[in-house]
């Protein structure tokens, strides 16, 4: 094995940046490849050397391996550290690297092929002795075979796609009438994301935890295994929250589950970072699911319990050096949490949204870690996975890391998109989630399957956006020299100052009058009610109030003059005041109007014009941040007009097609 110093990393964002931290401290030289779209990224900015390697779609830039082989060429790279997502499971890859002479930190193209299928993974693992959930997994792709099958092992079945992860290409199906729907969906999703459309079948296991567990091997045939961590928290298959250890594991199930990892490793002669992943049923039993050849998404929490700096290891063990390491030296200390910060819409059914970064600004605290890979004043892009960012903590007890994560949340300043981060922090909140009880079904049960409804705007918060728009105005205005007394700042010759201000938030809207009573303490008047608001501390966007004599923390940011993001416990608001803007234009659309949510690639458009439709039938196949969604109709008519067709790229708010409500 070739000898390296200089390490390419074939990825973006948080996990660019999180390899390059361990390798610049390692004395490497980094090399970061980037897209049209990741100009401006923090991962090209912090690297050594930097390669453009494409425009922003992933199939002309992240996923072309020769581009990525080309861009090691000219920057002197030895090495190629695939992070995770993208190249980092893909065979031909690792073959091309080898072929180039470069070394590429993980597993053998062997390796990486017998896993990543998971029809062939699950084969090997049944002949290797480790438990796996009961199905069907073999080559015959064929409708009425894989229908039989489902008969055969009983509702519910869980359909997978054999290829990827990430829970693209999944469907779970509870009757046999819903089989070949949830086929035919896991096959397109899956077709489009990994270039496969096989399939595996499996008896799926109602409110199992899912749990898995870090492996590390090296060339010298050690082999051994980092404890577990807990991903159960999840939603559409793809986890929310990870934590490390299992709130429920004994050291008895520790050492035989951990032992069934280093079997499965053991049995493809692993090399590198690798996570065997199992469903824990109530019982105690539990079955193999899948082994990720690569370095996970949570490794961080595994990362602050055991002590070990894993992406060190990795390019250890790339070097071709002994881990030297017993499963003896690997020693468990306290309990890490981890959560993954999205730019989502909560309340539209979470799907992805893009938009400008006007302030990022981590929490810092005791055991408190954030992996990011985005700046102020970056865009956040369609083309990719919609996480910006982990935000994880540790504590001595596993209270302590949760309540560490609550608080680390709350004082993490994101402004200018949505995120899901007060949904993160209901999830940490919840009495279930708390006492270590959650399992896989926990989201659907405690929140439902669809989106999370936004709590309304409230008189205290609009109250506060106004007194820090108003304040953070008014000292612009004296700053800028503009010839106004400071003493005079809150005064006109009619007495105290009144400034209206008017927000909307959803059906939410709001007149405010904000009267000055003296330099730092005003009266908010809606209505018949009146809120007092005394500014105590106010720096660097973050401000202590007093609120009808109770103290709150406000963190805040006013991107222009009108507009202003809040940040009050855990909640983020974006306001601007409608009466510093000339009045809008009417809304444009209604039930009829058929708009796309988001930016992305309209797949397909699932209605012609004239056709009938009812509420709530499917419309187009819109694909966003690599998943698939459905526009569904909101109310019942005749398709009108068309205005768009499939295979074309949209931006939120283009008109797909027009229902006349009138015809049906």
């Amino acid at each position: 094995m070739s000898k390296f110093t200089t390490i390419l990393v074939a990825n973006r964002g948080e996990i660019a940046v999180r390899v390059m931290k361990t390798a610049k401290a390692l004395g490497y030289r980094t090399v970061a490849v980037y897209s049209g779209a990741d100009v401006h990224s923090p991962h090209v900015k912090m690297a050594d050397d930097a390669v453009c390697i494409g425009p922003a779609p992933v199939g002309e830039s992240y996923l072309v391996i020769d581009k990525i082989i080309e861009a090691a060429r000219v920057s002197g790279a030895g090495a190629i550290h695939p992070g995770y997502g993208f190249l980092s499971e893909n065979a031909a890859f690792s073959k091309a690297c080898e072929k180039s002479g470069l070394v590429f930190i993980g597993p053998t193209a062997k390796s990486i092929e017998l896993m990543g299928n998971k029809a062939a993974a699950k084969r090997r693992m049944i002949k290797a002795g480790v438990p796996c959930i009961p199905g069907y997994e073999d080559a015959d792709q064929a409708d009425e075979v894989l229908i039989n099958a489902a008969k055969k092992i009983g509702f519910p079945i869980m359909v997978k796609a054999t290829a990827g992860g990430g829970g693209r290409g999944m469907r779970l199906v509870h009757k046999a009438e819903y089989l070949l729907d949830g086929m035919n969906s896991a096959r397109s999703e899956a077709l489009n994301a990994f270039g496969s459309d096989e399939l595996i079948l499996e008896k799926a296991l109602i409110k199992p935890r899912h749990v898995e567990v870090q492996i590390f091997a090296d060339t010298h045939g050690n082999t051994v295994h980092f404890a577990e961590r807990d991903c159960s928290v999840q939603r559409r298959h793809q986890k929310v929250v990870e934590e490390a250890p299992c709130p429920v594991m004994t050291d008895p199930l520790r050492a035989r589950m951990g032992a069934a990892a280093v079997d499965a490793a053991k049995s493809i002669s692993y090399r590198g970072a690798g996570t065997v992943e199992f469903l824990l049923d109530t019982s105690g039993e539990f079955y193999f699911l899948e082994m990720n050849t690569r370095l996970q998404v949570e490794h961080p929490v595994t990362e602050m319990i055991t002590g070990f700096d894993l992406v060190a290891l990795q390019i250890k063990v790339a070097q071709g050096e002994p881990l030297g390491l017993t499963q003896d030296d690997v020693k468990l200390n306290g309990h890490a949490v981890e959560v993954r910060l999205y730019a989502e819409d909560p309340a539209m059914n979470f799907l992805p949204v893009t938009g400008r970064v006007d302030l990022w600004k981590p929490a810092v605290g005791e055991g408190v870690r954030i992996d990011a890979g985005i700046a102020s004043g970056q865009e956040i892009s369609p083309f990719y996975d919609p996480m910006v960012a982990k935000v994880i903590a540790w504590g001595e007890t596993r209270d302590i890391a949760v309540s560490r994560l609550i608080g680390a949340l709350k004082n993490t300043r994101l402004f200018g998109t949505k995120t899901n981060k007060s949904f993160l922090i209901d999830v940490l909140s919840n009495k279930n989630f708390q006492a270590g009880t959650a399992t896989t079904a926990f989201i659907a049960e405690e929140f439902g399957d669809g989106g999370v409804v936004d709590k309304p705007l409230a008189l205290t918060e609009a109250a506060i956006a106004a007194v820090l728009q108003y304040h953070t105005s008014r000292n612009y205005i004296h700053k800028a020299g503009l010839g106004i007394n400071a003493e005079l700042m809150n005064w006109n010759s009619a007495g105290y100052l009144e400034t209206p201000f008017r927000y909307c938030s959803g059906d939410t809207r709001m007149d405010l009058t904000l009267r000055t009573t003296k330099p730092d303490t005003y009266e908010i008047i809606c209505g018949d009610q009146n809120t007092s608001i005394d500014i105590l501390d106010i720096e660097a966007g973050e401000a202590t109030l007093s609120v009808n004599g109770r103290r709150k923390q406000a963190g805040f940011f006013v991107p222009e003059d009108g507009k202003i993001h809040l940040e009050l416990e855990g909640r983020t608001f974006s306001l601007r005041n409608e009466n510093a803007y000339a009045s809008l234009s009417d809304e444009a659309g209604g039930g009829g109007r058929v708009l796309a949510p988001m930016h992305g690639v309209l797949l397909e458009v699932l209605v012609s014009k004239n056709d009938t439709v009812s509420k709530g039938d499917g419309l187009a196949v819109l694909e966003s941040m690599k998943m698939q969604y459905k526009i569904c109709a909101e109310v019942d008519g005749i398709v009108k007009f068309m205005h768009l067709t499939g295979g074309v790229q949209v931006a939120a708010g283009d008109l797909i097609l027009e229902i006349d409500e009138e015809k049906k």
